[in-house]
């Protein structure tokens, strides 16, 4: 009689993580996960855009119930079966514990990503005149200098102002691990945060007097100002684009030395973290 409990009980199982692996939001967990596209595009949402704070464990669990993809849900009180409240019993719950190193990891990749946030990359000005910045998600749209590639990036553009006008500030604390000029991002400088996230300040018109390679900078110090510097081989090459920051995220994994994600809703959740300087 045991015997034939343990099959049944056996095939119970079987069947229970074969039905969610057919569920979407669980069938990509894996040691791999956050090197997925679905990881990659950070779609966030209005949700995590309008927290104070982010858990990423409570986002780990979010993103997984709800395919990577929370842009559908304006407040976190929209979102359905947060991590913490799922029964014990209930199977999602019972395959993140079979994965739970997976989980891990994936909690670990937003932890890099949110944990050294502090500041929009943009200040706002104290002046009424000064016209507001804007950007919009251009992430992995085509771009053709240098052969066709998708897009690594969030463009905030500037181009109601000449370039040389917008300040461009540190978003995290960090070490300038790169500066100088690079045929496609022109005069760009390069910070890597204490977690480990590399923030990449491209198309810069020039840079903060003392800031170098090896350079630790805090939050919200000044990088430089905001130029249409690139897309040349020769240095001080401008003007062939609009006026405008382009802001990179990029993580280190196990396949990739630097990978980049989406900064589009990162920079929506820093948005109310804007300092305020006079130009």
């Amino acid at each position: 009689m045991m015997i034939l409990f343990l099959i049944l009980l056996s095939l119970f199982n079987v069947s229970l993580f074969h039905w969610l692996g057919q569920d979407p939001s669980f069938y990509r967990l894996d040691a791999y996960t956050w090197e997925s596209v679905e990881f990659r595009g950070m779609r966030l949402g209005p949700a995590i855009a309008g927290l104070t704070e982010v858990d990423c464990e409570r986002l780990s669990g979010f993103m997984l119930d709800h395919a990577f993809d929370l842009t559908e849900f304006e407040t976190e009180a929209d979102l359905s079966g947060p991590l913490e409240t799922l029964d014990i019993l209930d199977g999602r719950r019972l395959l993140l514990e079979q994965k739970s190193a997976a989980y891990k990891k994936l909690c670990h990749a937003y932890e890099i990503v949110f944990s050294d946030l502090k500041y929009f990359p943009i200040p706002a000005s104290t002046r009424a005149d000064t016209p507001p910045v804007t950007y919009e998600d251009g992430w992995q749209q085509k771009r053709t200098y240098g052969g066709e590639r998708g897009h690594e990036g969030c463009d905030i553009m500037g181009m109601e102002r000449e370039r040389g006008f917008y300040p461009v500030i540190s978003i995290t604390d960090g070490v300038v691990e790169k500066l100088g000029w690079l045929e496609q991002g022109g005069w760009r400088a390069g910070i890597r945060s204490p977690s480990g996230l590399y923030l990449y300040y491209a198309h810069l018109f020039s840079y903060a007097e003392g800031l170098e390679e090896g350079k630790t900078v805090r939050a919200g110090e000044l990088l430089g100002y905001m130029g249409d510097s690139g897309y040349g081989k020769q240095e001080n090459t401008v003007g062939n684009f609009p006026v405008h920051l382009h802001l990179g995220l990029y993580l280190k994994t196990d396949h990739f030395e630097e990978m980049s994600v989406n900064p589009y809703w990162v920079l929506k959740y820093l948005e109310k973290r804007r300092l305020y300087f006079d130009y």
